[in-house]
């Protein structure tokens, strides 16, 4: 079994590492697959939330991403 992996990236989106599934607001599943990646928006930019768009890189989105 593959281990799951979240990954705080740059100035940028939490990176998550599959296989990993994601629930919606009305119970439906999203599967990432084994080995296989997802990037959920932390800026609150994107126009596709929960997910990355890469609309923190034109926003000027800065957070600290190291663990403490």
């Amino acid at each position: 079994m593959a281990d799951n992996n979240i990954e705080v990236r740059e100035n940028g989106p939490l990176r998550f590492t599959g296989p990993i599934t994601i629930t919606d607001k009305d119970g439906k599943n999203y599967t990432v697959p084994d080995g296989e990646a997802v990037a959920f928006c932390r800026c609150g930019l994107s126009a596709n939330k929960p997910f990355c768009d890469g609309a923190h890189r034109d926003g000027g989105f800065e957070a600290e991403s190291s663990a403490h």
